[in-house]
């Protein structure tokens, strides 16, 4: 039902967030009046509504700074790899504001004159909405100090406190999300957490633990791995099993996958587990014409080349595929690369923001950005009163698919039935052949997991990373499998094999020209056959004053950046606790070599 909105009272949203995300400004609870609020249903309804902070289409532009696309903008990592980084320049995300208003909400609820099987549904909710915020924390400082209650002011032995370890934190956190899946009610408008929301958060934070657990072994923590990789396999399972949801496959592979990404009715989608719903006039989505093109990320070669060919085999068993012009790069692919990548022959309808206007889309170049454009979530029409209504699915049943299928290949359960009701679900929607047990390694793939052998573990990886390209996944798993040293490498574009003509439409005529960078562009351009003027772009290597960067000079791939910087590890799967906060409490203590 598109009629829920997440409404807030005015006056909750200034009372309750009045108080400073630093949990050490603490604010009486007598300054939001709990003794006149909490009563109701309707209260407790608006109070919980004030903490939804799921994500909307910016999650598009998220992969931005990983191996999935460039980016131009400042990205935490991009700072910490590139400089000297410390507890006096990192200091983002030590963040308690939402958690005093969960606790708040948790310490109140029961006031409410309900039943008591609502009065648990809001325990869950509030639960629910706890655990997500501490598994954030722990997924960026490990170890954090933990709350179950609201700070008082005075409370010095809370606010000194040092940091509690991740084994308490982490079990704290899925007691709340058990909690949480047996009273959160399964039926709730579109758009509102219900069980089924829960239970596919608790898994994909169950699957991130036991991955973590396992692969760094400088938590001293492998042991217990299994226990959050079990948790993650049966909590998937059920909702698989027991779940109103099933991948959307109407049979058509060239729209079925893109439909998810630029649709204004995902309610009716049996796909799509929680989204966040755009209203006109009500709740505008977001969106802009920039998820396409030039602005700050641009899609990355390495993503591309992880994509299969139509057939199911590998796209690197391809003598010479490095040096592919982007036509090749699109002959017999999976079809979710045409739904995910601007690929040639491609018409643009939705084009204000673009100067060569509609029609067939000759590939745009830029300094420090890789020639690949982005589909998935661009929508490509001009009728305002749809780009208001674009809906985003925050959760959708494909990644429950991934958990599990990830979960059973971890813990060595795998069998040809996983593959046919997870993996192979995925590659039926896309048109591609199934996975078998018979798979054989890609040489290519492994070399980016090294401590992985097992062939169908590695497809599970890639397939994770096709179905979810540029949803915002990838740094959370590049972090979890412990590969962080491929952040090093520096994300390439188009390949050119030398100045001159070439054709990226697909049409066999020529629609830009690549000159020296001594040479000028000339005022009055040529036109090729269809009489349309070239695009003209001088090219060179990095310091020249050129338009385009190519890693040979003259030829090669397209360049976006000189220096991707240096992944210290372990270091930098973590996140040093702002200085100015170890200074207001010592025992605050650092962990992993921050300072």
């Amino acid at each position: 039902m598109k009629n829920f909105k997440i409404l807030i009272a005015l006056f909750l949203i200034g009372l309750v967030t009045a108080c400073n995300d630093n949990f050490l400004d603490v604010v009486p609870e007598t300054s939001i009046g709990v003794e006149n609020f909490f009563n109701t249903e309707e209260d407790l309804n608006i109070y919980v509504n004030s903490l939804y902070n799921f994500p909307g289409s910016g999650i598009y532009y998220a992969d931005g700074g990983t191996d999935n696309a460039a980016t131009t903008g400042n990205t935490e990592i991009k700072t910490m790899m590139v400089s000297t980084a410390s507890s006096s320049t990192i200091t983002s995300g030590w963040n308690w504001g939402a958690l005093r208003s969960i606790n708040l909400f948790l310490e109140n609820f029961d006031k409410a004159n309900i039943s008591q099987e609502k009065l648990n549904h809001f325990e869950g909710l509030g639960r629910f909405f706890r655990a997500q915020f501490y598994y954030d924390k722990v997924k960026r400082y490990s170890d954090v100090p933990y709350y179950d209650f609201v700070i008082e002011t005075g409370d010095t032995e809370a606010l000194n406190k040092p940091r509690d370890s991740r084994e308490m934190v982490v079990d704290k956190v899925f007691e709340d999300y058990q909690f949480a899946i047996e009273n959160i009610f399964e039926n709730q408008p579109d758009g509102a957490v219900n069980r089924w929301v829960a239970k596919a958060f608790m898994a994909r934070n169950a699957l991130h633990e036991g991955t973590f657990r396992k692969y760094h072994s400088e938590l001293n923590l492998t042991a217990s791995a299994d226990k959050y990789l079990k948790l993650a396999r049966d909590i998937a399972k059920d909702i698989m099993d027991n779940g109103p949801f099933s991948i959307k496959n109407t049979g058509n592979s060239a729209t079925d996958y893109s439909s998810l990404f630029n649709s204004t009715d995902l309610e009716s989608n049996p796909e799509v587990i929680l989204g966040v719903y755009s209203l006109d006039q009500v709740k505008n989505s977001g969106w802009s014409e920039t998820v396409f093109g030039n602005y700050e990320t641009s899609p990355a070669k390495d993503l591309l080349q992880s994509y299969l060919m139509a057939d199911g085999s590998y796209y690197s068993n391809q003598a010479n595929y490095d040096e592919f012009s982007f036509v090749q790069e699109f002959q017999n692919r999976d079809p979710r690369l045409s739904q995910t990548y601007a690929y040639p022959g491609f018409v643009l309808v939705n084009s204000r923001t673009y100067s060569q206007g509609a029609g067939m889309y000759v590939q745009q170049l830029a300094k420090n950005f890789s020639g690949y454009h982005q589909l998935k979530g661009f929508v490509n029409v001009t009728d305002q009163a749809t780009i208001n209504n674009l809906d985003f699915p925050v959760l959708r049943f494909a990644e429950t698919l991934l958990i599990y299928a990830e979960a059973k290949a971890e813990l060595n359960e795998m069998n040809q039935t996983v593959l046919n009701e997870s993996i192979n679900l995925l590659r039926d929607r896309a048109g591609m052949p199934a996975l078998t047990m018979g798979v054989t390694v890609d040489p290519v793939l492994q070399a980016k997991y090294p401590t992985v052998s097992d062939p169908v573990l590695l497809e599970i990886r890639r397939e994770r990373r096709v179905e979810l390209a540029l949803e915002g996944y990838r740094f959370d798993d590049l972090m979890r499998w412990k590969v962080g040293k491929l952040l090093e490498e520096e994300p390439r574009g188009l390949y050119f094999s030398g100045l001159g003509k070439h054709d990226v439409t697909g049409d066999g005529i020529e629609d830009i020209i690549l000159l020296d960078a001594s040479a000028s562009i000339p005022d009055t351009k040529e036109r090729n056959a269809l009489d349309v003027p070239f695009a003209y772009y001088r090219v060179g290597s990095f310091g020249e004053n050129v338009g385009v960067f190519l890693s040979d000079g003259n030829s090669g791939h397209i360049l976006t950046v000189i220096e991707r910087g240096t992944f210290d590890d372990p270091k930098f799967y973590y996140r040093p606790v702002p200085a100015a906060q170890v200074a207001l409490n010592p025992n605050l203590t650092q962990i992993f070599g921050w300072n």
